[in-house]
């Protein structure tokens, strides 16, 4: 689209992220707000600055939202920031991802994050292969069945190739995103009885 202002809205008001923590990613060219129907697209790329892949969330605020990767997408791609320190944080959307990082803003461009766009490995996998650097991971998945159960698939995994500083961060609510509208006093989504109470927090 010719401007961003109902992505910009959305994800501020409706989704209460930090103003200037989406606009680094728009400047880096790894968000912007498509033509037809203003959904959000979150950009991937490879180390070499090639978009390889799109995450689409849609921007209405009525009923069930659209989101899904474009088609053709190369999964170890998804949206991500890669810092100079030895840790990264896991997320499952990119919107939790934002979320995060607008609540722990201090130093945050040094640390790596990733966006899985789903619970499968493949963009965290490739990220450790991109920054040897990385010996620590955050896995901050949503505090849920489906997410408690991917982080314990993705620390055996991690397990096998040698990553044994692998450590859990459970939102509050049901995700990041949660949290972050609950510090702003907006409605939320609460956890269920299947979560695991938050056992470790940034500081």
């Amino acid at each position: 689209n010719h401007d961003m202002r109902r992505v910009y809205a959305y994800l501020t008001k409706t989704r209460c992220l930090d103003r200037e923590v989406v606009s680094v990613f728009a400047r880096a060219k790894a968000l912007y707000e498509d033509a037809k129907y203003h959904n959000a697209v979150f950009v991937g790329f490879d180390r070499d600055g090639v978009a390889r892949h799109a995450h689409k969330r849609g921007t209405y605020t009525q009923g069930e939202p659209f989101k899904g990767n474009v088609d053709g997408c190369d999964p170890r791609y998804s949206f991500h920031h890669a810092g100079t320190s030895d840790t990264v944080y896991v997320f499952e959307a990119p919107i939790d991802m934002l979320s995060f990082i607008s609540m722990y803003q201090k130093d945050w461009q040094r640390h790596s994050y990733v966006s899985l766009c789903g619970v499968s490995e493949h963009a965290l996998l490739q990220l450790l292969v991109d920054n040897p650097q990385i010996k620590k991971i955050g896995l901050c998945l949503d505090n849920d069945k489906a997410g408690i159960k991917a982080r314990e698939r993705i620390t055996g995994i991690l397990s096998e190739r040698g990553y044994g500083n692998v450590f859990s961060l459970f939102s509050v609510q049901k995700d990041w995103n949660e949290d972050l509208k609950a510090l702003h006093e907006q409605k939320i989504i609460p956890a269920n009885e299947t979560v695991i109470q938050p056992a470790m927090r940034m500081a």
